[in-house]
């Protein structure tokens, strides 16, 4: 069992505070010792607390405070909580609003945009440019104006916000009792071998690498995780999915489909990002890397979302289009599956 409170970390987002690469010339040190050059103010308590609680990362991994650290080591500190508490500037962004009323906003947010402000994203994002468009949003404990629920930057689609603090607490509630309607569309590798099913496993933070989920089935670990799944197209090597959520953990789908052995199209955090299936001939892997490019993260959109209005109680679903870089690689699937049946 690893020391650090697994069950209390294992949901919550970390931020990047500190972020070192060791010189060419580094000779061997502890890393406790090591980051007491670096971070000022750093006493060795408080640097082996942060060890002990698997918030300082070597190259990924989280080690022990008597590691050594070795010339081109990456050692990053990572915390639950933003390294500024005060980063809510608003900014002019365009955003593609799908629905707009005195209580809600829904948006349609687009891949590389970062939800809200954190360690290397002080600007950009998406509460930045609500906080903007809306001259007050409520926030929540994680000082996350209006937000009850989020998307991992590189995924796209449709996200609700709260703008007042009844609406906020009401769809809060919804996400709770699982009354929310949401559909993502993912390109995951390989042939799902059935049409539809169901993921079932408690999902928590990683043991070996605290910026992955890892799905626990005996559930020893984490918080229970519902996905539903249904083939919508097949590629013979990857394969386009609905998923329906039934919880929200943190990157549930991302996990689950890695756990069944059909990581996502791309997905750099969990290996997503190599030729996971098909063949080894040349041509094949740079088709595969043309498709990297094209789509340049993770497969994945959440597609529709539904909800309860907090005031006038009318049921809402709201549907969004794939977008392009999507389209296209799987326009390029199509082709590819084609050409292969033509020369077969």
């Amino acid at each position: 069992m690893e020391d650090f409170k697994l069950e209390e970390l294992e949901q919550e987002e970390l931020y990047e505070h500190y972020k070192y690469t060791a010189t060419q010339g580094q000779e061997p040190l502890r890393v406790d010792k090591f980051l007491m050059n670096f971070i000022e103010n750093a006493t060795r308590n408080k640097v082996q607390q942060a060890i002990k609680a698997g918030n300082v990362l070597v190259n990924e991994q989280t080690v022990k405070a008597n590691y050594k650290v070795k010339p081109f080591d990456v050692i990053r500190v990572v915390l639950a909580h933003p390294p500024h508490e005060n980063l809510l500037v608003p900014e002019d962004i365009p955003l593609d609003i799908v629905f707009e009323d005195d209580e809600v906003i829904v948006v349609n947010k687009p891949a590389g945009m970062v939800v809200h402000p954190g360690h290397g994203n002080y600007s950009g994002t998406l509460v930045n440019g609500l906080i903007f468009h809306i001259e007050k949003l409520p926030k929540n404990s994680n000082e996350r104006p209006g937000l009850v629920h989020r998307i991992d930057k590189d995924t796209s689609g449709l996200l609700v916000v709260a703008k007042s603090d009844f609406t906020m607490a009401h769809l809060a509630k919804q996400f709770f009792d699982k009354k929310t309607n949401r559909v993502y569309n993912a390109l995951v590798w390989g042939n799902v071998e059935n049409d539809e099913g169901t993921i079932e496993g408690h999902i928590g933070r990683s043991l070996k690498n605290r910026l992955q989920m890892s799905v626990f089935p005996n559930g020893e670990h984490g918080k229970p995780a519902i996905t539903h799944y249904k083939v919508l197209e097949r590629f013979n090597y990857v394969t386009l999915v609905e998923c329906r959520l039934e919880t929200g953990r943190t990157h549930q789908i991302r996990a689950h489909f890695k756990h069944i052995g059909h990581t996502l199209f791309n997905d750099e955090r969990y290996g997503g990002d190599q030729v996971l299936k098909g063949t080894t001939f040349t041509k094949y892997k740079q088709f595969v890397e043309n498709c990297f490019k094209v789509l340049p993260r993770q497969a994945l959109h959440a597609k529709t979302l539904g909800f309860r209005h907090p005031i006038t109680k009318e049921m809402l679903n709201f549907d969004s289009n794939l977008p392009q870089d999507m389209l296209d690689v799987l326009e390029k699937w199509r082709n590819y599956t084609l050409n292969q049946k033509d020369e077969s």
